[in-house]
Parts: C-alpha cells; sequence; structure tokens
C-alpha cells in the first residue's frame, strides 16, 4: 500500500504540474497544487463485551498486525507507587501466561517471526501483534492471551526491579534528560501525575499483587480500541477475535480525575549544577490540549517559530545567525487529559548561556508583536502538508490513528478537518494565536550547566532556584520481596 501511496501521490503532482520537470528551466520555478489525499475509513465495529474494532485489509503483503490502545496509564499510580504501570505493561509480555511463561512464549515467537509487545505510557496501555497471516490464528491466541491472563512471574518482576533501579542510579548522566524531567516538574509540580518520577523506594514498594491488581482494574475488553490490518476478509477476522475475547467479561473502570494545574504561573529561573561543557535549556510554561480551537494556528505558529528545522525563526537566529547554540528549537507538547507544554530547547556552550537565553526570549517577544512574512506562512503551510501524507503510509498507520482518535475522544473526521483548517489559517491568527498562548512574562528558564563558566549570572532574569541533584541510594536488599 505504501508503494501505491508513493505512486499516487507523484502521479498526482506530476499531472497537476502544468508544466514537465524534464523541461523546466529552473526547478525552483515549478509550481505545483496542494496534494489531496483522502485515507480510507477503517471499519468500526463493537464486540459483544465492549471492545472496539477498527479494520482496514490490505492484501499487498501477508501479514496480519493488531495495535491495541487500552484505558490505563501512568497517571493512575498510586502516589507511593510510582512505576508500577511501567512493570505491569512490560511484565505482561515478559512473564507470559499461566499457559506458556515468558521464555517459552519468547521462543514460539521467534519461530513464527513474529513480534509482540505490551506498555503503558503515561495517559494509555498499548499492545501489540505482527504476524504472518499463516500463523495468524496462533499468533492470535497468544496476544489474548497475553492481554487477558498474563502470569507476572515472581522472577521476570524481580529483573524488572533491578533494570528500573539501574535506570534511576543512571538518571542523572544524561542532562537532557534531567532538563525536560525538571522542566516538567517546574510547570506542573513534583507530585502531579504528569511529572512525577519514580525513585529507588517507589519501585521497592511493588509487588507481584500490585501488578495484578493494577491489571485487574484497568485491563477489560470494554477499555480496549484494536485496530486491525493487514492481509484477511473482515467478516472473518471479526468472528475470529470475538470468539479469542469471548470469555472475557467486560468490567467497570474507576478512572480518578488528574489534580486540576496551578495556571497561575509565575516566572522562574531554575539552575542545575552539572560539570558539563555545554549548558542544556528548556524555557517556556504550560501550553494547550489538543481539542483546543487554536490547535491548528499553533501548529504553524510553533513551525515558523522553532520546530521548523532550519527554516524556523530561532533556528536563523540564535543558531546561524549569532552562533550561540549548537541545537535550539520548539515544540508545542499538545495534552489530551490535560494541557501539555510549550517548550524552547536548546545547547549552548557554557560562555554564551545568558547571551542564548536573551536571543531565544527577543524571538518569543518577537513572533506575537511583528507580523509574521507570506513567505514564512507559505512555507509553514507547505512543510505540514507535504508531511501530512506520510502519516497515512500503510493500512496500520490508518486504522492506528482512527482507533486513536476515539480513544482520546476526537471526532472521526479530526485529521482530515486538522488539513483544511490549516489551509486556512492566516497570518492575523498566527499573531492573535502567539499573543494568547505565548506568555513571555510566564517564562520559566531553567539551565543544566557550570555556572561559573556563564557570560553572566542567571540572576539577571530573576531569582535563581538551585536544584540539587538527588544522589542514587541503593535498595535495601537485592532481592525484592513478594
Amino acid at each position: 500500500m505504501a508503494g501505491r501511496v508513493f505512486i499516487f501521490m507523484v502521479a498526482l503532482l506530476i499531472s497537476h504540474a502544468g508544466v514537465s520537470p524534464v523541461l523546466a528551466a529552473d526547478p525552483r520555478t515549478m509550481t505545483f497544487p496542494p496534494v489531496e489525499f483522502h485515507p480510507p475509513a477503517a471499519e468500526r465495529v463493537v464486540l459483544e463485551n465492549g471492545m472496539v474494532l477498527y479494520l482496514l485489509d490490505d492484501h499487498e503483503l501477508p501479514l496480519v498486525r493488531l495495535h491495541a490502545m487500552i484505558r490505563t496509564g501512568s497517571v493512575y499510580e498510586p502516589a507511593d507507587k510510582i512505576g508500577l504501570a511501567g512493570l505491569t505493561g512490560m511484565g505482561m509480555r515478559s512473564g507470559g501466561s499461566p499457559s506458556i511463561l515468558g521464555d517459552a512464549l519468547d521462543e514460539e515467537l521467534e519461530f513464527m517471526a513474529a513480534e509482540m509487545s505490551s506498555l503503558i505510557g503515561q495517559d494509555a496501555g498499548f499492545a501489540s501483534l505482527d504476524v504472518l497471516k499463516k500463523d495468524f490464528d496462533r499468533g492470535l491466541a497468544l496476544f489474548a492471551d497475553m492481554l487477558m491472563h498474563p502470569a507476572f512471574p515472581q522472577d521476570k518482576l524481580d529483573l524488572a526491579k533491578l533494570q528500573a533501579f539501574e535506570g534511576i542510579r543512571r538518571r542523572n548522566d544524561n542532562p537532557a534528560g534531567i532538563a525536560g524531567r525538571q522542566f516538567a516538574i517546574r510547570v506542573y509540580g513534583a507530585d502531579h501525575p504528569l511529572a512525577r518520577e519514580s525513585t529507588v523506594e517507589t519501585i521497592g514498594r511493588i509487588t507481584r499483587d500490585d501488578l495484578i491488581a493494577f491489571h485487574s482494574a484497568y485491563y477489560h475488553p470494554n477499555a480496549v480500541i484494536l485496530s486491525v490490518s493487514g492481509d484477511f476478509k473482515k467478516r472473518e477476522m471479526i468472528e475470529k477475535i470475538r470468539r479469542a475475547f469471548a470469555n472475557w467479561p467486560p468490567g467497570k473502570q474507576d478512572l480518578p480525575p488528574l489534580p486540576p494545574i496551578d495556571d497561575a504561573l509565575k516566572p522562574s529561573v531554575h539552575l542545575i549544577e552539572k560539570d558539563i561543557s555545554q549548558t542544556h535549556l528548556r524555557i517556556g510554561h504550560l501550553g494547550i490540549r489538543q481539542d483546543d480551537p487554536d490547535y491548528f494556528a499553533v501548529t504553524l505558529l510553533d513551525d515558523i517559530l522553532g520546530n521548523g528545522g532550519f527554516r524556523s525563526r530561532l533556528f536563523k537566529e540564535v543558531r546561524t545567525r549569532q552562533g550561540l547554540a549548537y541545537s535550539v528549537g520548539s515544540i508545542f507538547t499538545v495534552g489530551n487529559l490535560e494541557r501539555g507544554l510549550f517548550i524552547v530547547y536548546g545547547e549552548t556552550k557554557a560562555p554564551s548561556t545568558h547571551q542564548a537565553i536573551s536571543a531565544i526570549e527577543r524571538e518569543i517577544n518577537r513572533i506575537r508583536t511583528e507580523p509574521i512574512t507570506e513567505e514564512d506562512l507559505r512555507l509553514a503551510k507547505e512543510s505540514f502538508l507535504n508531511s501530512f501524507v506520510f502519516s497515512f503510509s500503510n493500512s496500520a498507520q490508518i486504522a492506528n490513528r482512527q482507533a486513536s482518535l476515539e480513544y482520546y475522544g476526537l471526532p472521526p473526521d479530526y485529521l482530515e478537518r486538522f488539513r483544511d483548517r490549516v489551509v486556512g489559517v492566516t497570518r492575523e491568527e498566527i499573531r492573535a494565536v502567539a499573543q494568547k498562548h505565548l506568555r513571555p512574562e510566564a517564562l520559566i528558564i531553567l539551565a543544566v550547566g557550570r555556572p561559573d563558566r556563564f557570560d553572566q549570572p542567571l540572576s539577571s532574569f530573576g531569582s535563581v532556584n538551585v536544584i540539587p541533584l538527588e544522589p542514587f541510594r541503593e535498595p535495601a536488599g537485592t532481592s525484592p520481596s513478594r
């Protein structure tokens, strides 16, 4: 299917260009109409137990892919057992089920050249299966067994906890990771589910019974949206999945609401001292949700400001013209359950730290006060439109995206409306959303580096909060308890 999409795009471009690519005197003078692409719609089916299916057949290759989204997430972990969701998701796959434990499961999947995975992220659980068509029945049985009956053997949990301890031990080795985690804490608060971090203590408290209870609370068929793509007949596939999950009864989920976020953020400056040659910067504040009506214009604003690579304002000014940063850019990490983050990131040599921060602040202010050019807007739209079609390069991507829209409560035609809405964004809208969603008076500035080498002290931006890096403490005992 990916090959057909590419050929379709090339043919469409050539047929509507109005000028022969071979005969054109200068390729830069060629003009093309916008590429229009309407992905096929997956068929939506709801089983008797409440499981939702999105099915899209594609007979190009003898493969079948399953991708499940489960209504769970690390945001629902108990505050004293941060890391439980991650261990649960990992343990479902590594431990196998009572009928086939993890090591035997690994061998069988390898023999079939199949891949099966399970994990739990911040606001969703995921499970997937990629298998040859000829082995699908057995692959589906293993996949359903993993979702419904994980064994969570103690030895696999012990190993996973040791791996988690090692991850915590190495957490402060990566300055970019430090900056990202600490910035989220400064925005949301250390105790908020969107910023909490696991510790040796929280991992150490987790038992096998906790994994069983977490799975029991959140894994029900009516909490699953399953996308199915590949080489199959729809009616047969629906019946196979119905039989595979027939004995899985629906359950009641109690999803606690997230605590409110304090939107009255004050500007603040934070320093994390670390003996490194480059200063890692995070500058920004609270962002927006994906369902915000301004999201379409914010997407283009972000592209023009710093997410558009070499042509973005931050890159051209801070890196290219002033030579102050090795890397610099911006991103709006839109949220689904809550508002996301607006972040400008950068790496600069220590003696230019103050200059780099000042230059970034100027660019944030400039895009709010000076109208963008028609060329800026045109390039941002072209970048979006030219990349949009590649989000649907195969049937799995199409089915998965449509399933994710339902998961996050977005309308089925959201992606098509997204494209049309972006096309219609004006320069005036860009300026309006810049003034609304970029808040220079509330910037949180965070730097990781050596302050003794900075060109000027950070205190020129405000009172500095020095954040100590917590040293790693070895967990008590080497064999986690049951």
